[in-house]
């Protein structure tokens, strides 16, 4: 939530943070976290974190109870972007079936006696007498 709100450095922006590795004596804590943008809004969005990182580790350190407070590592994760690429690359390979299927459909008979009927007679004036 710091990242997102705490912080207010205009480099800063378009983070999710999505997770966290922790050594097992927690001293250290690597942060992987996706931006979106070009490579230079990256690179000024991690740089703005790495500036960031003693703001957050006291932070941390008000929120936690431990002896030692984690030295933050920001690392950038690629993962997000990768899988949007590939599926830009099946998108360019294979073709559209729901827009073929959609043509390919054709229209069937309305039966009588359907729910849809039974509303209808439901909805209208009962017959005078």
């Amino acid at each position: 939530m710091q990242i997102l709100f705490g912080l207010k450095d205009p480099r800063v922006k378009n983070v999710t943070v999505l997770g966290v590795e922790v050594s097992g004596d927690l001293r250290h804590a690597k942060i992987f976290v996706s931006v979106m943008g070009d490579e230079k809004t990256q690179s000024l969005t991690m740089h703005g974190l790495r500036s960031a990182r003693g703001f957050l580790q006291s932070k941390i350190a008000d929120e936690l109870n431990l002896r030692y407070t984690p030295i933050l590592e920001f690392q950038l994760d690629e993962g997000v972007k990768k899988s949007i690429r590939a599926s830009e690359l099946l998108r360019s390979v294979i073709p559209d079936t729901e827009s073929e299927d959609e043509n390919d459909v054709e229209e069937t008979p309305r039966e009588s006696g359907t729910l849809l009927d039974h509303e209808r007679a439901l909805s209208e004036d009962p017959p005078t007498d």
